[in-house]
This record gives structure tokens, C-alpha cells and sequence, in this order.
């Protein structure tokens, strides 16, 4: 469990995607300074964090937009409604994956079926 107060969004895609990001923001100074090459390739390894970091959050080892609960701070913690979507995330929607509205009561009914399937229910608004 986190050492703070608050939630950040400490997971393994934001932390991997931070750390990709850091080393094409590297490689990108690197061209600016005078390696031709450098510029190209940490747009490239740019490019490649950000995929990643959006295919780490729909595997579930990221987090729905706001605030987790306490329990959910730990780094090893896995999402796991991400395989439904999230409401109100753009990550989420453009992989297809649309969520209705659901009250907080009600989350562990709509995660459910996806824990019992494996496989994510089919939406019914589709």
C-alpha cells in the first residue's frame, strides 16, 4: 500500500509507460543535439510507449479515470472491470469497449459476469 494520502495512479501502465516515454524523450534530445537518427527514433519509442501504455491499461494493469479505493492502491493491484471498459475513458472507447452508466452499487454486478465468463458480457446496446 502506497506511504500518502492520495492516488496517483501508481500502476504497472503508467509506470511503464513513463519509463518508455522518458527514454524516446532521450533519444529525441539526443537527435536535437546532433544525431540525425536520434530524432526519428525516440519519436518512434514515443509512439511505442504510448501503445503500450493503452494496451497495458486494457489488459487491467491500469485504472479507470478518478480516484481508486485504498485497497486498490498497490502497484500488483489488476483492474478488473477494465475488461468491460471504463465509464468515461477514452482509452476504453477507442478500443471498443463502451460501459453504460452504472450507479457504485452496482459495479460488482456489472464485473460479474466478466469474472464468471472470462470473457466481458455482451452489451446489450450493441
Amino acid at each position: 500500500m502506497s506511504g500518502h494520502g492520495y492516488d496517483e495512479g501508481h500502476t504497472v501502465a503508467g509506470w511503464t509507460g513513463t519509463a518508455v516515454a522518458t527514454a524516446g524523450a532521450a533519444l529525441t534530445g539526443v537527435g536535437v543535439c546532433g544525431w540525425a537518427p536520434g530524432i526519428w527514433s525516440g519519436l518512434g519509442v514515443l509512439v511505442l510507449a504510448a501503445l503500450l501504455t493503452w494496451a497495458l491499461h486494457l489488459a487491467g494493469w491500469g485504472k479507470a479515470p478518478g480516484p481508486r479505493p485504498v485497497g486498490e492502491w498497490g502497484l500488483r493491484s489488476r483492474d478488473l472491470a477494465a475488461r468491460a471498459g471504463h465509464e468515461d475513458c477514452l482509452g476504453c472507447r477507442l478500443a471498443g469497449r463502451r460501459r453504460a452508466s452504472v450507479p457504485d452499487a452496482d459495479v460488482g454486478a456489472a464485473v460479474a459476469p466478466v469474472l464468471a465468463s472470462g470473457t466481458a458480457a455482451a452489451d446489450p446496446a450493441s
